[in-house]
């Protein structure tokens, strides 16, 4: 297989307001709106982020965000009005999370330190 991109994907119930909430999580508005049922990111570490519309199966969605420092982004996500929970920390590295306004969860990962 040649693999030219790779999108994780989540349903929503407002595709509008979600697409609000997740620009405030990634950092910038969306790159595309290709249908009306349809908004994405494009680049997002290499690969990209994909809502779609989809009341019935919204809030069942899991995305995992790796990030080389959990605590560094906990300020900036909160200045945006995005609280993550607590830290949980251990040989894996650490975790925290939050949930999108439909209640599908994002997890921020930090790998363990190399020391």
């Amino acid at each position: 297989m040649n693999v030219m991109g790779l999108f994780a994907a989540v349903y929503v119930a407002d595709i509008d307001a979600s697409a609000a909430w997740y620009a405030k999580l990634i950092g910038r508005p969306a790159d595309h709106r290709p249908m009306p049922t349809l908004v994405q990111w494009v680049g997002v570490a290499g690969a990209g982020v994909q809502l779609f519309h989809d009341p019935d199966r919204a809030g069942h969605g899991r995305m995992t965000i790796v990030t080389p420092d959990i605590e560094a982004e906990r300020g900036g996500l909160a200045a945006q009005g995005l609280n993550l929970s607590d830290t949980m920390r251990g040989d894996f590295g650490a975790i925290a999370g939050l949930e999108d306004p439909d209640g599908n969860l994002i997890t921020l990962a930090e790998p363990p330190k190399r020391g």
